[in-house]
């Protein structure tokens, strides 16, 4: 019989993996590049995948229920290029223009995740019915980049937070606050803990009174704001919109989520693993920056090997939790 320690234990250690595997990452690359170890290669790390992180925060809550979502990737792009239609096409103010990026992407997420529980779709399928839906907005919108002139916007963009040893780009600081609030919502609040306990065992939770359909439409409504959240800084970090920001994003979500630690069924795991995934991400596409000989494949193949690493590792924890 597993005692309640050993039970922490087996429940903390895929994030405590990761962040072994972060460590030793961070720790091999500042041994081998010269300037790595500085507090603005240190700052970049959380600013440049900015938008992949806040992404990996919403999928992170619908993979806690068991489900997924394909739609993301699109959704960054067609709020991209709504955002800045809006602000230099039509001359929106930036926040009335956000606002409206907002609510388009909860409103895609609120109507998949209806779709999902109401009618007993497949999530895979409902998802990548809306990437195709969102993507094709976002090209109607505009085939071309557009770029954000508005004096607010740059100043924004040009933002940065004095730290002491660096300063942290607008896009990390909106990182470190999504990842503070979502892990709030997920760990301490009767919405997370629903959202652990559907992915562990839905039919359990419906016998348990739990309230699953609303919760599971929730998930994919916040989802799909995080995700349209996650359009708005792309255009901060690169000072325009573009239909076809985000290609292939949903997939590096998936991946960040899991090298965190997250159950890719359902029912356990952390929001504090998928910023240490992002970090991960981070840290080999830096690298292979600072490295100069390899190309960006290479950051695909030890993302790709991870992600076999801890998939096996899940497998593992499974085992050992229904033995």
């Amino acid at each position: 019989m597993k005692t309640p320690s050993r039970k922490f234990h087996l429940r903390q250690l895929p994030v405590l993996v990761t962040a072994g595997v972060l460590l030793a990452l961070y720790v091999t690359a500042g041994v081998l590049y010269d300037g790595f170890f500085s507090g603005r290669v240190a700052a970049n790390l959380f600013a440049d995948n900015a938008f992949l992180g806040i992404a990996a925060l919403g999928m992170t809550l619908v993979i806690f229920t068991g489900g997924i979502d394909l739609s993301v990737g699109s959704v960054i792009g067609f709020t991209s290029i709504l955002t800045a239609t809006l602000i230099s096409g039509l001359g929106w103010p930036p926040l009335a223009a956000w606002t409206v990026g907002l609510i388009a992407g909860t409103a895609l997420g609120l109507f998949m995740g209806t779709l999902i529980e109401r009618c007993e779709l497949p999530p895979f399928l409902v998802t990548l019915a809306g990437l195709f839906f969102a993507r094709g907005l976002g090209f109607a919108i505009s085939t071309e980049s557009v770029p954000i002139n508005h004096p607010w916007y740059r100043a924004l963009s040009d933002t940065y937070v004095p730290l002491g040893f660096a300063d942290l780009p607008i896009g990390g600081l909106m990182l470190i606050i999504a990842t503070g609030l979502i892990w709030a919502v997920a760990h301490h609040t009767k919405f997370g803990s629903n959202l652990l306990a559907i992915g562990g065992n839905e039919a359990s939770a419906r016998l348990m009174g739990l309230p699953v359909a609303r919760t599971k439409i929730g998930a994919y409504a916040l989802n799909g704001g995080l995700a349209a959240a996650a359009g708005i800084v792309a255009t901060l970090y690169t000072g325009s919109g573009n239909p076809a920001t985000g290609v292939g994003l949903e997939l590096d979500a998936i991946a960040v989520v899991v090298i965190g630690g997250t159950l890719l069924t359902g029912g356990r795991g952390h929001v504090a693993g998928t910023l240490l995934g992002v970090l991960i991400f981070s840290v080999i596409q830096t690298g292979i920056l600072f490295d100069g000989r390899l190309d960006s494949s290479w950051m695909r193949i030890v993302v790709g090997l991870l992600l076999l690493v801890f998939i096996l590792l899940q497998r593992a924890l499974l085992a050992r939790r229904t033995a």
